[in-house]
């Protein structure tokens, strides 16, 4: 058997190129992350507007997805008119329902490209839910409770390892945080 490695580095990285993908043909824009991911103690949805959605199976986190209103507006704006909307339907505010159930939609794309491109590249699969987005004023941390046979483990014992890294569109940028559980991916030789 090989060296193993952080299973959440291999998944950020596999979410990074979903959301590059998904993001650019949705919206006909480039999108780039940056070369440098954070560790960070806590994942948090963050003002002004933030998505999150549960994925669980044979690996288990945690996806935070977190927009400036400028960046929420401008991916909303790109991604309808792509889809063939007239200009003048569009919103320009982004605490509009339109915005943020449209950050959701792209937030459930995404994962559901990630998922497929994990289970194709380790034959891992997990499932997640409807991603929830919301309008806010201050940041909320987010947190996972595991529960194995019965005891209640502290999130810190098994998602102590989260990442943030930094996207941006056109001069808007945005930030995607992942919280998994303390797994390693070791390559049967």
């Amino acid at each position: 058997m090989s060296k193993g490695n952080l299973a959440i580095d291999h998944i950020l990285k596999i979410f990074c190129l979903a959301a590059k993908k998904t993001l650019e043909k949705g919206t006909r824009k480039e999108v780039r992350y940056s070369s440098t991911v954070q560790k960070i103690p806590k994942i948090s949805l963050r003002p002004e507007l933030g998505c999150f959605v549960q994925f669980s199976g044979d690996y288990n986190g945690l996806l935070v997805m977190n927009f400036s209103a400028v960046a929420a507006l401008e991916l909303y704006r790109n991604y309808m008119l792509t889809m063939g909307l007239p200009e003048a339907e569009l919103t320009d505010n982004a605490t509009s329902s339109e915005v943020v159930d449209t950050m959701g939609e792209l937030t459930n794309q995404i994962m559901g490209r990630a998922m497929q491109m994990v289970e194709a590249k380790y034959d891992l699969n997990a499932k997640f839910g409807q991603p929830k987005a919301v309008y806010l004023n201050s940041a909320i941390i987010l947190s996972l409770e595991n529960t194995s046979g019965g005891l209640t483990m502290s999130p810190e014992a098994q998602y102590s390892d989260n990442r943030r890294i930094v996207f941006t569109i056109d001069n808007s940028r945005f930030h995607m945080e992942i919280a998994m559980e303390r797994t390693e991916f070791v390559t049967l030789e």
